[in-house]
């Protein structure tokens, strides 16, 4: 959900540098008709030596660590050994053109200084709401998360929402590719008189926990401690407080909303509808669809996907199912990798480390889960929003999976929105690695639906 597609690009990359190189670089690597933006961060100790990190923005990726970073003659070079990635490039008005080769593949890539992105929509202090900054205790786990809860003024009597993050660590704003989605949408919602909570995920920004041990039905208990704390304040009316998620968030709304009556209302955007393991196969087709994949190699890549699943799902002993994952990585790659040079070492560790990711404890229980009884078990009123063009949770099948599961709520609105993606933005061909490359961080339909569909639920 907030998980992109796998290209050999993204392994790694890295840029940057000037007459004094140090800061911030970016650039984009262009593949296959795909857009990746790049940013490469250098910075220099006291012995004069470089050290940097890269960030892949499209991809969520952050801080991967770059070597042998060398700088003279107005020439710059690096490496990531890790991805077998090399990059060489001259500097010469402020631009470096270079070079970024992996695996026998080389790809012109220039970097400019700076950021290079421009956000419109983010929102700038000082508000017109009050905003502060709270921590709140998850008993059951004796985790204490930290967030920001806006109000329409100090003091009243409030409507509440809490914003509930998609998958991966999320920080408050939920920021993907320069986006702050959550920012946008608390500073919305306020200005129309609603209160939002927003808060770091477990082990995220300023919050405790260990996010890399925790599950979707840990994370629900973060939202329950959410809401137990709104219930505390005296500017929030308590018998109307709701929960808006996005991506995994949909799914977690309904598992906190079926234990808790007093829970008001729940806003799904891109919201589960459908077995998830159905779900994951249906964004593994998408994404390669539109990326231009044959039917051959989508075909392919969905039997073998659907036998890696039906592993992790059917396989109770862990030693036995990171075997059998692990043998089907290598019987699926290990030829290609082979043609391409690599041993048999090497191979082995790729396919182990591909198996490592789909093991994870979140990601077996993640694929496991069928949304549709908490769905059902889900009495207040329901908003559920998808974009048209979302490649990662598909609106036909979700929405509907959404108003089968509900059909006996009558208080349930369903909408597909046109031409927005998963992350409601106004977009070209719904792929992730074009959510950076949109100013627009949500549709202003998206965020007039929510505002509207609120207040009406809180008169």
């Amino acid at each position: 959900m907030k998980k992109f597609i796998t290209l050999i690009i993204l392994m790694a990359t890295t840029f940057a540098i000037a007459q004094d190189i140090t800061g911030t670089w970016n650039g984009k690597l262009e593949f296959q008709g795909v857009q990746l933006r790049m940013v490469v961060n250098i910075s220099q100790n006291e012995a004069g030596e470089y050290n940097g990190t890269m960030d892949s923005p499209d991809q969520g990726a952050k801080g991967i660590p770059l070597s042998n970073i060398t700088f003279s003659n107005n020439s710059l070079a690096f490496s990531v050994p890790a991805a077998g990635v090399q990059y060489k490039g001259d500097l010469k008005d402020g631009i470096i053109t270079g070079t970024f080769s992996q695996a026998g593949t080389s790809l012109p890539l220039n970097l400019s200084k700076g950021l290079g992105v421009n956000r419109p929509q983010e929102p700038k202090a000082p508000f017109p709401y009050y905003s502060e900054d709270i921590t709140f205790k998850n008993e059951k786990d004796g985790i204490t998360l930290a967030g920001t809860l806006t109000l329409p003024e100090k003091k009243g009597n409030y409507p509440a929402v809490i914003l509930i993050s998609g998958s991966g660590p999320s920080d408050r704003n939920e920021e993907i590719a320069d986006h702050k989605p959550f920012l946008l949408l608390a500073d919305y919602l306020t200005k129309n008189g609603i209160a939002v909570l927003r808060f770091d995920d477990r082990g995220v920004g300023e919050s405790g926990g260990d996010f890399q041990k925790a599950t979707s039905a840990d994370f629900a208990t973060d939202v329950e401690a959410a809401f137990n704390y709104l219930k505390t304040r005296p500017e929030i009316n308590k018998k109307k407080i709701g929960l808006l998620g996005h991506s995994e968030g949909g799914m977690i709304a309904p598992m906190v909303t079926e234990k808790n009556n007093d829970v008001a209302f729940v806003v799904l955007l891109a919201g589960p509808g459908i077995k998830i393991s159905e779900l994951m196969v249906l964004q593994n087709y998408a994404l390669g669809k539109i990326s231009g994949l044959s039917e051959e190699a989508l075909a392919s890549s969905k039997a073998q996907n659907k036998k890696i699943y039906d592993v992790v799902i059917n396989e109770r002993d862990p030693k036995i199912r990171k075997e059998k994952v692990t043998a089907l990585f290598k019987a699926d790659m290990g030829a290609d990798l082979a043609a391409q040079g690599a041993t048999e070492e090497q191979i082995d560790r790729y396919a182990a480390s591909e198996a490592q990711g789909i093991l994870s404890p979140w990601f077996v229980y993640f694929l496991k889960y069928n949304p549709e009884q908490a769905l059902k078990n889900t009495k207040c009123p329901i908003l559920a929003l998808n974009g048209s063009k979302d490649v990662q949770v598909t609106p036909d099948e979700n929405l509907n999976g959404i108003k089968l599961a509900t059909t006996a709520n009558k208080k349930v609105t369903i909408k597909k929105l046109d031409g927005l993606n998963h992350l409601f933005q106004e977009c070209t061909t719904g792929l992730p690695q074009e959510y950076g490359n949109i100013e627009q961080t949500m549709s202003p339909v998206v965020l007039s639906e929510i505002s509207g569909w609120i207040k009406q639920q809180v008169k």
